[in-house]
């Protein structure tokens, strides 16, 4: 593939009982760093060949993402060596760390480009800041070196588009993109398919496979075992940072999961409750476009109910539409059997409807240069004229439902004022469901919940959900496995039209198939 280095000759070999092998690509051993009093590695140890694809798994708080950023060059660590190529590697940036042959593709998009930037843009920022790229550079070139790294990796994109209009699928494409383009030895990918479909998400697999037949070695993390399952020649588990199991193709990953956790996983769904209680919510003859089939919806108290479908099926559009976002594109929404239709997410959220975007480090965190961006001020955020009317803030009642969210849901914290950016990121996710559990809501709607969640936080939110019986919770979400596990009722939508899963509640094998 244009662009992907070849691997290095001359790779120096070890001596082991007369045998000569080749010595690992990456290797590292006895790595540690702290953060206060919090351990985040304690002596992780790990080995990546030339040409194989590792998973690394771990419960969020493991020391993955820790292990990652010493890698890229984010971090430093106190104590341990990682050698690459068999040389020294202690990168100080990431740019550093690039140069060197470690690229790192990390799961929020969120520096990958800018609003005001163009695709194309956005695909040479690298080449922009290399002070070798000549002064003056025209469109034109601009467009044929974007699209040459585009087909490099296989993937479709308007050039011309704005980065800002981009759905976080298109720009994790870009994220990826780049980073093949940029001659890497070692490709660390954290979550890459969490934003993408399943079309795009088998196109990457494609991708990698081919990279790592021509020596590319990959560190590839997920918490979704169908792309480990799909790609993954060894998986490593990560726990109370250090590597405390190694697991070989084919992968058992109850095994590995059970490692990660340190305990059995009852992977049973939770018993389907009935659906006896009062409509909470309900759309007649609706329509998410002017001219789109219509459909109806109803959604009970105590119900937790699922929405599935493919990337671009219309599931974000809906809980949009019932937020007050955007608008439908006809019909009627009722909520407690009275007329709704907000104009606005603060309308919503005064008639008792609260909603988690997809994408939380965008929508519902404050970025961490800003004031705000602590635990207690995450979950008051939207509360604020309510709990402070005459505009004094009293942090009292912040770090008290603070503290409670940390007990209620098991979020990993040092206190109620830690800042949430140093949370992994289910524990992130943990604090915006803190959020709106904070407040009374009669209708909750959560999008992609579980996006780069492990499975263990992923069961403390799925135990705060279905624990409330006060108010009806319609979850989007693009893996019918989660759908599976979470919902009482699970619907599928296509096309933006909602309709039942066929069965009913059936396994996730059955759902993953249907497309309307």
């Amino acid at each position: 593939m244009p662009g992907i280095r070849p691997p290095r000759q001359g790779t120096l070999p070890v001596q082991m009982q007369s045998r000569t092998v080749p010595m690992p690509l990456l290797h590292v051993e006895n790595l540690t760093r702290s953060f206060g009093s919090t351990r985040a590695l304690a002596g992780a140890d790990l080995s990546i060949e030339r040409g194989e694809i590792v998973s690394l798994m771990g419960a969020n708080g493991a020391g993955k993402s820790t292990l990652v950023k010493i890698l890229s060059g984010v971090l430093s660590a106190e104590a341990g060596t990682i050698n690459l190529d068999g040389r020294p590697f202690v990168p100080r940036s990431p740019a550093e760390a690039a140069k060197a042959g470690v690229v790192t593709v990390h799961q929020s998009t969120d520096l990958v480009g800018a609003a005001g930037l163009t695709v194309a843009d956005a695909l040479l920022l690298n080449h922009f800041a290399d002070r070798s790229t000549p002064f003056f550079v025209s469109r034109a070139g601009i467009r044929r070196a974007a699209q040459a790294i585009l087909d490099g990796a296989g993937f479709t994109l308007p050039l011309d588009r704005d980065f800002g209009e981009l759905a976080s699928a298109d720009r994790q494409l870009i994220a990826i993109a780049r980073a093949l383009a940029n001659r890497a030895d070692l490709l660390i990918l954290d979550e890459p398919t969490a934003s993408l479909s399943g079309e795009e998400s088998r196109r990457l697999f494609d991708i990698l496979l081919r990279l790592r037949k021509q020596g590319l070695a990959i560190l590839y993390i997920s918490h979704r075992t169908a792309d480990l399952q799909a790609i993954a020649d060894r998986a490593l588990v990560m726990r109370g940072g250090r590597v405390v199991g190694a697991f070989s193709r084919p992968i058992d990953f109850a095994g590995a999961i059970e490692t990660m956790i340190g305990r059995r996983l009852d992977a049973a769904r939770p018993d389907a409750r009935p659906t006896t209680g009062p409509a909470i919510f309900e759309m007649r003859d609706a329509s998410l476009r002017p001219t789109g089939a219509t459909f109806d919806l109803s959604l009970h108290e105590g119900e937790v109910v699922a929405v599935t479908g493919v990337l671009g099926a219309g599931k974000s559009r809906l809980l949009s539409a019932i937020f007050g976002v955007t608008t439908l594109g006809g019909g009627a929404m009722l909520l407690d059997g009275l007329p709704y239709r907000p104009k606005s997410p603060a309308e919503a959220i005064a008639s008792g409807v609260a909603m988690a975007a997809e994408d939380r480090h965008r929508s519902s965190l404050v970025p961490p240069a800003w004031p705000g961006h602590s635990l207690s001020a995450t979950i008051s955020l939207p509360h604020l004229s309510k709990w402070y009317p005459r505009g004094f803030l009293i942090g009292g009642r912040e770090r008290r439902e603070a503290v409670q969210a940390i007990t209620r849901l098991g979020i990993k914290a040092e206190g109620p004022l830690a800042s949430v950016w140093s949370l992994s990121g289910g524990n992130q996710q943990k604090s915006v469901i803190a959020r709106w559990e904070a407040e009374p809501s009669r209708l909750l709607l959560l999008d992609e919940p579980f996006q780069g969640v492990d499975v263990g936080a992923r069961r403390d939110i799925i135990d705060a959900i279905r624990t409330r019986t006060d108010r009806a919770t319609l979850i989007a979400t693009s893996d019918p496995e989660e759908a599976y596990e979470v919902a009482d009722r699970i619907l599928v939508i296509d096309r933006h039209v909602v309709k039942p899963a066929a069965g009913g509640l059936t396994a996730p094998f059955a759902i993953q198939g249907i497309s309307a």
